[in-house]
């Protein structure tokens, strides 16, 4: 099945963590945590840790995050952990994975599998997708 949704990210706090022993490279390593809220088959809100090697400027880099969803995928109700990651290269993204953990789902979302995806639109809308199966 799949379930669409937009999202909006409602609050992006930068942490104190940082990669030890420290290596210097051109984009420094952030890590920050976020919380998203999400309306239409996919409801709910989530928190990330977010880990990124990013360039404001040239809008260049790469990102990783763990995300916990609690809500709603079309009538099942419950919440499960997924991961993603994605390179930006200016507008176009690139070499994206998106993956639902295994054994995560809880309630009426206990044994979902599966992928999705993210994008952005030109008017900066978030969507989010999930290609999803429930055991």
């Amino acid at each position: 099945m799949r379930a669409s949704g937009t999202f909006k990210v409602t609050g992006f706090t930068p942490t104190a963590v940082a990669p030890t022993p420290a290596v210097e490279t051109g984009l420094p390593v952030g890590v920050a945590t976020m919380e998203k809220h999400y309306e239409g088959e996919v409801a709910g809100r989530s928190s990330t840790l977010f880990t990124a090697a990013y360039d404001q400027a040239a809008a260049t880099g790469t990102y990783v995050a763990m995300e916990s969803f609690e809500g709603s995928l079309h009538d099942r109700r419950g919440s499960f952990n997924f991961a993603h990651s994605a390179t930006t290269l200016g507008t176009d993204r690139e070499s994206e994975f998106f993956v639902i953990v295994p054994s995560s789902g809880t309630g009426a979302l206990t044994g979902i599998s599966g992928s999705g995806g993210l994008a952005i639109d030109a008017d900066g809308t978030h969507r989010i997708w999930f290609d999803y199966e429930i055991d």
